[in-house]
């Protein structure tokens, strides 16, 4: 569950596309081979120059400047030993064929760099409108609501994707904080739309709905209208589409209240120790209703101290291999950040992590939303009880 949008290279291509792309650019390289094997045979009678001249060209189709350079000398140490071995640099022959060289060297040099101009102009304007997009359906949480020190993190699994099916939240309510985190089936503007409905269902039913289960029961009821005006205008999209969701309230009592609707469990860290809020009774993501045939949504609680930390994540965290398959190991990972540290400076750390472990390269887009209960009140009075505002 993705994004929207790096190089000459296709975006989002798989390994069989990669394979191709490699095999088109190693073409004008192998033809050059192929000429100092014709040169250096008894068939060199054969005229290879007209050939050569036009792989700086035939590199500019898939490499930029230095590709094409890389050609065009390749070609023309095959024109020179060529002409040094049959004694042909007095004939005129090579030195056309170095001329056609350098003027067709010239010509896709310039037309490749307007072409990358013209393409990266472009991609910032995508760019610009991607962030509009994401900062009017993925706004930055505040780092305090009421009692509690809130931090979020987005991260793209493409360069220069910006927005996807991932989505979070978190509201000051009269009921306490509210957040929500998800992960919408799929990718695109399809993805977009339903996790734009999703959150705003759930802007909304937080201020009113008393109970936490109503507001899931919400953002159930906006993602299947969003499906359903989505298969109408695309009918040939019969796939199952579906949202996984997970809502967690923190309120004075210091308790933490989840509906977990087939999300990652939370994690909750304690003095060091990390613990998955997992449910007693699974259910299935939104859009999945036909599968349940008791209640929609179950509300479970936990205990939630002055100190305590709870991270909220998608499955782009947990999913996060290495060079060796291995998933990046979130519980450890959070678990060994040092507690005194801030929710946002907890978060970077842990980004800091699972770069290192996926050594830059994200299969997903990856959402986190932490929030945690400080040692002391925000306002300097002793234990952290709650004070019913926000900042």
């Amino acid at each position: 569950m993705r994004s929207l949008f790096r190089s000459a290279q296709p975006q989002g291509a798989g390994g069989h596309s990669r394979v191709l792309f490699r095999l088109a650019q190693s073409v004008p390289f192998l033809v050059i081979l192929l000429g100092l094997g014709i040169e250096l045979s008894p068939v060199h009678a054969v005229y290879t120059g007209p050939l050569l001249t036009a792989m700086p060209a035939l590199a500019s189709l898939t490499m930029g400047a230095g590709g094409i350079l890389s050609a065009a000398v390749g070609a023309l140490s095959v024109t020179a030993i060529s002409a040094t071995l049959h004694h042909s640099w007095g004939e005129g022959q090579a030195s056309s064929n170095i001329l056609g060289l350098l003027v067709v060297t010239v010509a896709s040099v310039v037309t490749s760099n307007a072409v990358h101009s013209r393409r990266q102009s472009e991609l910032d304007q995508v760019r610009r409108i991607a962030v509009a997009a994401q900062e009017s359906i993925l706004r930055p949480v505040s780092g305090r609501l009421g009692q509690v020190r809130t931090a979020s993190m987005y991260l793209a699994a493409e360069k220069g994707a910006q927005i996807g099916g991932d989505l979070y939240e978190a509201l000051w309510t009269p009921y306490g904080v509210r957040m929500i985190v998800g992960d919408v089936r799929g990718k695109g503007l399809p993805a977009v739309r339903a996790a734009a409905a999703v959150l705003g269902a759930f802007r909304e039913a937080v201020h009113y709905e008393d109970e936490l289960a109503e507001v899931m029961d919400h953002c159930a009821a906006a993602f299947r209208r969003e499906d359903a005006v989505a298969r109408a205008t695309t009918p040939a999209d019969d796939e199952e589409n579906f949202v996984t969701a997970l809502l967690a309230q923190v309120s004075d009592d210091h308790l933490i209240r989840v509906v977990n609707r087939g999300h990652s469990p939370p994690l909750l860290l304690r003095k060091g120790q990390a613990r998955e809020l997992l449910p007693a009774d699974p259910l299935p993501p939104l859009g999945l209703e036909d599968l349940i045939t008791g209640p929609t949504a179950v509300v479970e609680s936990y205990p939630f101290e002055p100190g305590d930390r709870l991270l909220l994540h998608t499955d782009g965290v947990i999913e996060a291999r290495d060079a060796d398959d291995r998933f990046f190991p979130l519980s450890e990972a959070a678990a060994s950040v040092r507690d005194a540290c801030t929710p946002q400076e907890f978060l970077e750390e842990v980004h800091l992590r699972l770069i290192r472990h996926t050594a830059g390269r994200l299969a997903d887009d990856v959402a986190m939303l932490v929030v945690d209960r400080p040692e002391r009140d925000l306002d300097g009075r002793g234990d952290a009880a709650g004070d019913g505002g926000a900042e």
